[in-house]
């Protein structure tokens, strides 16, 4: 069976635009995402980190999720957040999402501040695999959630055959191992935008990016100069993107998004606590990069 999110090699970790009563503003998000499809964005996660699912509730997760399948209406992919570190409520927040037609894949990170072991984590991706009508797309970031899997670890999962890929924010020796030895249907994403070039020269299925809000166009480029075998251009294209991915991840994520956005005329609404807006000088110093 060929894996739903194929040739899917630049998904957007998208922002979640709010309006000026905190209310998640629709009209600015389906512009977004229009302008990323545009843009040549092959498929979005919805209410990850970038989108700020630590602070969205629950119905608003829903309603999220059922505006993204009705502006995306079938032109790329869909991916939705919805792990936590409980188990049991994993399990039925992806019964749920999985019953809304047009979605996907479900992302489902690690636990955290539990703390489980190789074995508890393996249960929990399991016990949520076994029970998810959709397949999983394991986010595996140990910097947010101390809890990391190990390569043999994930191994063991991408043998599930309802566990798909695996969003990977770790050491470049992991992702190059999972790349190696994992089965070629299991897609080894990263999450590192500062790791892209180097995932898809590996041989990995592409990025879930945060930095594609703004050049998208520049890594399918550079994707499309690796599948060339043209590594001197793709190299170039990625020295072009590597300063901006570092200025647009020198704040947390995703108040520098949504400066970026606010100095280009759109208002995306500010981040909300415990995450603060950029002020004026971090904006600056950020825009500096970008405009060079």
């Amino acid at each position: 069976m060929t894996n739903v999110l194929a040739n899917t090699n630049l998904l957007t970790a998208i922002i979640t635009p709010f309006d000026q009563n905190d209310e998640i503003d629709f009209n600015i998000y389906e512009k977004l995402i229009n302008s990323q499809i545009a843009d040549g964005v092959k498929g979005f996660v919805v209410s990850g980190t970038t989108g700020e699912a630590p602070t969205l509730t629950h119905d608003e997760k829903i309603a999220l999720f059922r505006k993204t399948v009705d502006f995306v209406a079938g032109r790329a992919k869909i991916i939705a957040g919805v792990g936590s570190n409980n188990t049991k409520e994993t399990v039925m927040f992806a019964q749920e999402v999985g019953r809304i037609a047009g979605i996907d894949a479900l992302l489902v990170v690690t636990p955290y501040y539990n703390k489980p072991d190789q074995a508890g984590m393996i249960a929990h991706f399991t016990e949520v695999a076994d029970h998810s009508p959709l397949p999983i797309v394991i986010y595996n970031i140990p910097g947010r959630t101390i809890s990391g899997l190990t390569v043999d670890s994930l191994l063991k999962l991408a043998e599930h055959q309802n566990i798909i890929a695996v969003k990977q924010c770790n050491s470049d020796y992991d992702m190059s191992e999972l790349i190696e030895h994992a089965a070629k249907d299991f897609l080894v994403f990263t999450g590192e935008d500062g790791q892209a070039f180097l995932n898809y020269a590996l041989g990995g299925a592409g990025t879930i990016s945060v930095v594609s809000h703004f050049y998208a166009k520049q890594f399918i480029d550079m994707f499309t100069a690796i599948d060339q075998d043209n590594v001197a251009k793709a190299a170039k294209d990625f020295r072009f993107l590597n300063p901006r991915v570092k200025a647009l991840f020198s704040h947390p994520s995703p108040a520098p998004i949504k400066a970026v956005y606010r100095q280009m005329g759109i208002d995306t609404g500010l981040p909300r606590l415990p995450i603060l807006a950029l002020d004026q000088q971090q904006t600056a110093e950020i825009m500096e990069v970008l405009r060079q």
